[in-house]
């Protein structure tokens, strides 16, 4: 379970993040949406221990993580909206290199390669170089790398940003099945059918706080509108288009 409590953030006159509190629980998707410049990446860091905030707390299964920050690491698989990867290292090689980093055994890490390869229909490309990976190939091996450990808790930013439909479609099949799993799922995205085909509850972000909270019907009905990104416009405080 993630929880954030009266979060903020200030980064010397810029407040990025003023009030922020919401509970993503276990074996449930949460999406977290949010305006550019409304604070969403600076919460998924102080989340990750990336920051530290300015005031209020981020926990990760009741561990705080200012207090405890290598505790909360590693219950967190982080799937950032940076997500290079070594293009000299074969996608195994890659993997193998984050589990290492995680203090995995290599028998715990060969096991978890051979579960990821069949999660994500990697086993055709496990041995290749990423030199010259498709973008969802390259995707597909930043997974594998964020899941290694078998986190309780999954953060993903922007998952399925400039992926193929087939390749978005099978990331879906591949969120499921951790919510199956009894993992607790932070979804940050700007594209308003994966949220609405995925999340459980709506966390929404505007000018530093949250200004909504709720499944995809209740923001419907608290909004008035008929369909998620009108909502999200509305909730959020953002200008329609003329």
């Amino acid at each position: 379970m993630i929880e954030t409590r009266d979060l903020a953030k200030r980064f010397g006159e810029v407040e990025a993040v003023r009030q922020v509190s919401f509970t993503a629980p276990d074996g449930t998707i949460t999406g977290l949406l949010g305006p550019n410049g409304a604070g969403k990446t600076t919460t998924l860091r102080m989340i990750a221990t990336l920051v530290v905030p300015s005031r209020g707390s981020a926990l990760v299964d009741g561990i705080d993580c200012v207090a405890e920050p290598l505790v909360v690491r590693g219950r967190l698989g982080v799937l950032s909206d940076a997500r290079g990867i070594y293009t000299r290292l074969t996608a195994r090689e890659n993997i193998a290199y984050y589990g290492a980093l995680r203090g995995m055994t290599p028998a715990a890490v060969d096991a978890a390669i051979e579960r990821l390869a069949e999660l994500l229909d990697l086993r055709a490309v496990l041995d290749r170089r990423t030199d010259g990976f498709s973008q969802g190939e390259r995707m597909k091996v930043a997974i594998a790398r964020t899941l290694v450990h078998d986190p309780p808790n999954v953060m993903l930013d922007e998952p399925t940003n400039g992926l193929d439909v087939m390749t978005t479609r099978k990331l879906r099949e591949v969120v499921k099945r951790l919510r199956e799993a009894g993992k607790c799922v932070l979804f940050s995205s700007h594209v308003m059918q994966e949220v609405s085909a995925l999340c459980d509850e709506i966390v929404i972000i505007a000018r530093g706080a949250v200004v909504a909270h709720g499944t995809a019907e209740s923001l419907l009905a608290a909004s008035g509108c008929t369909n998620l990104e009108d909502a999200f416009v509305h909730l959020s405080g953002e200008a329609m288009p003329a």
